[in-house]
C-alpha cells in the first residue's frame, strides 16, 4: 500500500469514527436501544422564534414528549421560549454556544462552548443539564471527554429528516419513515434528528418540519395500533 492509500484510509477512518453518526469508536454516544417500538423525536438548533412554540403545540396534541438541544446564544435572546419548552416537560440539552464543528476545534474552544451553553441553559431553566448533541455529529476523544467532565451524555440519532433546508412536509416525512423501518427491520429504536431551528439566526422558517412531525406522529400510532401494539415517544433518558 502506498503512503497516499494509507493516508486516504486513515483520513477515512478517522471522519468515520468522528462524523457518522451511530459510530462508537471515539466513546459511547447514546443512539438507539434494542426496541421498535420506541421513538425518540430530538431537535436541535432552537430556541427559535416562532416555530419552536408552533412546535409546542404540536406536540401537546399529541401529548409526546420530546427532546430538544438548543443553542446557548439563542437561549441568551430568546430564554422565555427554552424556560416554555422546560414547561411543557420536554427534555433540554446542550447543542453549544454557537454551534462550530467540534470535530476540528482546538481543546479549549471546546470546553468552552459546552460550558458557556450549560451556563445559557441553567441561568434560563434553572437547573442543571445532563444531555449533549455535538453540531454535525462532530466529536473526537476529547470532546467526548469534556462533555463527560461536565456531567453531560452524549446523543447522536439514526435517522434525519434532512430538514434545516427549505424542503417539504413530504420529503422530511419520506426521510425519517424510510430509516425508521430499516431501523425496526433491524430490531432498534429509531432516534430521529430534526430541526426547530436553525444555526444561523433566529426566526428560520420550520413550517415544513412542524407539518411532518403533526403527520408522522398519528402515522406511527394508527400504524402501531393497526397492529394491536403502541409505539412509546421517549427521550434518551430510556436508553442509558
Amino acid at each position: 500500500m502506498t503512503a497516499m492509500a494509507a493516508g486516504v484510509l486513515a483520513a477515512g477512518a478517522y471522519a468515520y469514527a468522528g462524523m457518522w453518526p451511530t459510530s462508537q469508536l471515539f466513546g459511547r454516544c447514546v443512539v438507539a436501544a434494542k426496541n421498535p417500538s420506541h421513538i425518540a423525536l430530538t431537535f436541535d438548533d432552537g430556541p427559535n422564534d416562532p416555530d419552536t412554540f408552533h412546535l409546542l403545540e404540536v406536540l401537546a396534541k399529541h401529548d409526546v414528549r420530546a427532546t430538544f438541544f438548543m443553542i446557548g446564544r439563542f437561549v441568551r435572546q430568546r430564554p422565555e421560549i427554552a424556560r416554555a419548552v422546560a414547561a411543557a416537560g420536554h427534555l433540554i440539552g446542550n447543542h453549544t454556544m454557537t454551534h462550530p464543528l467540534l470535530l476540528i476545534r482546538p481543546p479549549r474552544l471546546v470546553r468552552q462552548e459546552l460550558r458557556d451553553c450549560n451556563a445559557a441553559l441553567e441561568d434560563a431553566l434553572g437547573t442543571a443539564i445532563h444531555w449533549f448533541r455535538p453540531p454535525h455529529g462532530g466529536r473526537r476523544p476529547d470532546v467526548l471527554r469534556a462533555a463527560r467532565e461536565l456531567g453531560l451524555t452524549p446523543v447522536l440519532w439514526n435517522a434525519m429528516g434532512y430538514d434545516w433546508k427549505a424542503t417539504t412536509p413530504d420529503a422530511v416525512e419520506r426521510n425519517i419513515l424510510r430509516s425508521f423501518r430499516r431501523n425496526a427491520r433491524r430490531g432498534y429504536a429509531t432516534n430521529a434528528l430534526l430541526h426547530d431551528g436553525g444555526q444561523a439566526a433566529l426566526g428560520q422558517d420550520r413550517r415544513h418540519t412542524i407539518a411532518a412531525v403533526d403527520r408522522m406522529i398519528q402515522r406511527w400510532k394508527d400504524e402501531f395500533a393497526l397492529r394491536g401494539e403502541v409505539c412509546e415517544f421517549v427521550t434518551p433518558e430510556a436508553w442509558v
